[in-house]
């Protein structure tokens, strides 16, 4: 019974990242050995267990016959006999394919170390063709990785669209398809990882929504890019670098797919996106089963962030209105996060990478201005219903013309 480190945490202790969880394998061993020396099983699909100590996962190592489409038509085979290196084998990319033996010793037969030097994320076997979260992994580390240098190799980019036209794509479940994107957008170039879908055709099967956005051209004067599907990418990069986190990021991918739907003798106008937009972002929120917080801000980036762009134009009135629509007094919290998401939007396009962006805190002080007015006191002088609401309507209106004064020419102040 000998144990080894593999995978990620091999891989990135080599780069000189922090490790964070770390996955063990476990050769020559049974399931009843496991067990009597108190490792509880947790495993579904094949046997992995939690040390009774550490509670880090252990699997017996194995290896893996297709039988049927989708990630999950494996013939696992765990018996004793099963080599380090065949159960290396059946691993996604090189680079993920080594292990560390317990006296410190590097195991890496299929090259990974090479592949590690040379920055290049390439699959270990032509078996990678068997599992199609590989494609969304491999996407994933792509943009993980990027800022160092990692490309894919392009074999691995091949099989992945051999994959696609297989229909193997077809086959992913929502729920990895949402782990994977979450953390995808969590790296230093979330924007990467849609690119590398795109190249091998991935995106369309996966988000179709999005993958219509590309070709797709906007108004050179507001979007010097032009076209719609690279202003998304150029926002998740502005995203990455404001520092927003995951469901920002969401909300900033989400907010311009209705562009998608324009009929193309509109082009390059899109009056009207915005409801396009949420109803589309609804659909694909729901379709992943992302959580609802992750739905609600989409929806209220896609609904709102052209107004938001236009806050030095609006009276006071009009502020108030987009302070309720968002839902600013009661969640300043997801405010902020709407604000932010609507900034990456601005600076998501050619030449604007480091635009101010006053609009967000003009809103910041007509948001503190509005929610400064209680209507505690106003309860207590009698009044109910409609008329409480008009004139607690009023006196925000009011707050917020003094916290944002107009210039001389009438616009707001930022």
């Amino acid at each position: 019974m000998e144990t080894y480190l593999v995978g990620g945490a091999v891989r990135d202790e080599l780069l000189g990242l922090p490790v964070g969880e770390r996955d063990w394998v476990v050769v020559g061993a049974t399931q009843q050995d496991m067990e009597r020396a108190g490792y509880r099983p947790v495993g579904r699909d094949f046997p992995v267990f939690l040390h009774p100590q550490s509670n880090e996962e252990y699997a017996l190592a194995r290896t893996e016959r297709k039988t049927a489409p989708g990630y999950r038509g494996f013939a696992v085979n765990a018996s004793p006999e099963v080599t380090l290196a065949e159960d290396l084998q059946r691993r996604d990319l090189t680079v993920n394919a080594m292990a560390r033996a317990p006296d410190g010793s590097l195991v890496d037969p299929w090259g990974g170390l090479d592949d590690l030097g040379a920055r290049v994320l390439r699959h270990v076997s032509p078996a990678f063709v068997e599992d199609p979260v590989r494609i969304l992994r491999t996407a994933r580390l792509a943009a993980r990785f990027h800022e160092l240098g990692f490309t894919v190799a392009p074999e691995t980019l091949q099989l992945m669209r051999a994959m696609v036209a297989a229909g193997e794509a077809d086959a992913l479940v929502p729920e990895r398809v949402w782990q994977e994107t979450r953390r995808a957008l969590g790296t230093a170039r979330p924007d990467v990882f849609l690119e590398v879908l795109r190249d091998c055709g991935a995106l369309a099967a996966v988000f179709p929504e999005i993958d219509a956005l590309f070709g797709v051209p906007q108004p050179p004067r507001w979007h010097p890019e032009v076209d719609t599907g690279r202003h998304m990418l150029l926002c998740l990069r502005a995203a990455a670098r404001l520092g927003l986190d995951v469901e920002t990021r969401v909300a900033v991918l989400l907010h311009d797919l209705g562009k998608g739907t324009t009929p193309r003798e509109f082009w390059p106008a899109h009056h009207g996106h915005e409801e396009r937009s949420v109803t589309l972002a609804r659909r694909l929120c729901e379709r992943l089963r992302a959580p609802a917080s992750f739905r609600e801000l989409a929806e209220i980036v896609a609904r709102y962030h052209g107004l938001c762009h236009r806050a030095g134009e609006l009276r006071p009135a009009t502020l108030l209105k987009l302070l309720e629509g968002t839902d600013a007094l009661r969640r300043p919290e997801r405010f902020e996060k709407f604000l932010l998401a609507c900034e990456a939007d601005l600076k998501g396009r050619d030449g604007l990478e480091n635009a101010p962006y006053p609009q967000a805190e003009l809103l910041r002080r007509a948001q503190a201005a509005a929610a400064g007015v209680a209507p505690q006191p106003l309860v207590a002088d009698g009044l109910k219903g409609e008329e409480l609401r008009e004139r607690l309507r009023a006196l925000r209106v009011e707050a917020i013309a003094a916290a944002c004064p107009r210039d001389a020419a009438g616009a707001p102040q930022a």
